[in-house]
């Protein structure tokens, strides 16, 4: 086996540059959602890089988190929100990143609205009424996914490039509990101060959009779909998109063990004449997390293997099997550049005026469709029809979409 190692750092010239007009004025940043990826991964990266940002504003749910992170990175009390819309009304922001659980559409759309240019993470929306809506109020907005912006996930495409079409995608989740996964991060200890109104208002938004995806569904059909399909495995057909393109067509859909709160999920679909595998399960006692994303055509395998997504500069495996000389021959490249970092530079260079976003409010839609679609099979397959979007009924926007600058 061929082994090269790649330990590229963070100025590697495969990372996006950002345009000079950027460092004129640090990115005037406020941050909705302060829970585990934000503790771990988006806040250390965005402290890394003063030149380019400037944390002006926190908000969560909990005071204690957000007076504990704002003293920690330098956010005036007064700067500190329990709600997302009191962030945004304070003003003096140029962006708004929503890395809150959930659906994101409201918020995303109310910051389009105050003229901010908006990072939301996955999912950007459960109905395809929040991301028409958010259409409509013409954002600048980058809809987040480190890997697409992983060296290897671009080897991986690049690799693709010349071969023939892919017979078949498949794409394996090992999930194990979070506590594992973040037990290096140092995170703070779980809140005991949460907002309780806030929290509530905030959980009867989520409520009223599962039901306007699904209509009146059993609550299993709803934990699914808003914490399985739109709250993991959107991140795989981030992936297959980055790889093969899309629209992916889901044509069947599984669930099991039957009634058990830690579940598996099984969906099969296709890419043109490409057939899709993800299989993606929650294991109680697994001891670590792992993805792997397979693609096999005529020629060869072009395989990635992902690390746990909290460990910074881990690196992702890519390994190529082809042929040469009637002998098979197995590459494997190893690369250690942050793709959360890549991305959030690619997000100042955005803001800047830069090249677009990787992904954005099309790519937000598409993954709705496509977890509809599955809900929709998922459901079929335990007798019940859904109703919303996901059983026909056209998007609804209820909110004035006129944008606000």
């Amino acid at each position: 086996m061929q082994t090269l190692t790649q330990v590229a750092r963070p100025n590697d010239s495969r990372v996006p540059i950002v345009p000079s007009a950027a460092a004129a004025r640090p990115l005037r940043i406020g941050v909705v959602g302060l829970g585990a990826v934000a503790q771990a991964v988006h806040l250390p990266l965005l402290a890394k890089h003063p030149d380019l940002f400037e944390l002006s504003a926190l908000c969560d749910l909990s005071a204690g988190v957000r007076d504990t992170l704002g003293a920690r990175y330098g956010v005036p009390a007064a700067r500190r929100f329990a709600s997302g819309e009191e962030l945004i009304a304070a003003g003096g922001l140029d962006a708004v990143a929503v890395l809150t659980s959930g659906s994101h559409g409201a918020l995303a759309t109310a910051a389009a609205r105050a003229g901010l240019v908006v990072f939301c993470e996955k999912p950007l929306a459960y109905t395809l009424a929040e991301t028409d809506e958010l259409a409509a109020a013409g954002p600048r907005l980058m809809l987040g996914y480190m890997k697409i912006y992983d060296p290897a996930v671009e080897a991986a495409r690049a690799a693709l490039a010349g071969r023939p079409e892919p017979r078949s995608i498949e794409v394996t989740v090992l999930h194990p509990p979070s506590e594992p996964q973040l037990a290096h991060a140092g995170l703070l200890p779980p809140p005991a101060d949460v907002d309780a109104d806030e929290l509530a208002r905030v959980l009867a938004l989520e409520a009223e959009a599962v039901n306007a995806a699904l209509g009146e569904a059993p609550p299993e059909l709803a934990l699914l779909y808003s914490d399985v399909l739109l709250g993991s495995v959107v991140h795989d057909l981030a992936v297959i998109r980055a790889l093969a393109g899309g629209p992916l067509t889901v044509e069947h859909g599984d669930v099991w063990p039957e009634g058990a709160a830690a579940r598996s999920l099984a969906l099969l679909g296709r890419l043109g004449e490409t057939r899709v595998s993800i299989r993606w399960h929650y294991l109680e006692e697994y001891p670590a997390y792992r993805e792997e994303v397979r693609v096999h055509d005529a020629r060869g395998t072009v395989s990635l293997t992902f690390p746990a997504p909290y460990l910074l500069h881990a690196p992702t495996v890519l390994t190529v099997v082809d042929g040469v000389d009637g002998a098979e021959r197995i590459s494997e490249s190893r690369s250690t550049v942050e793709a959360f970092e890549r991305q959030w530079l690619a997000f100042a260079g955005y803001a800047a005026g830069g090249a677009a976003p990787r992904a954005g409010i099309d790519e937000g839609r598409a993954d709705a469709v496509v977890c509809q679609a599955a809900a929709r099979l998922l459901a079929a397959r335990a007798g019940v029809e859904l109703g919303g979007e996901a059983g026909g009924a056209p998007p609804v926007v209820h909110r004035s979409v006129e944008p606000v600058v």
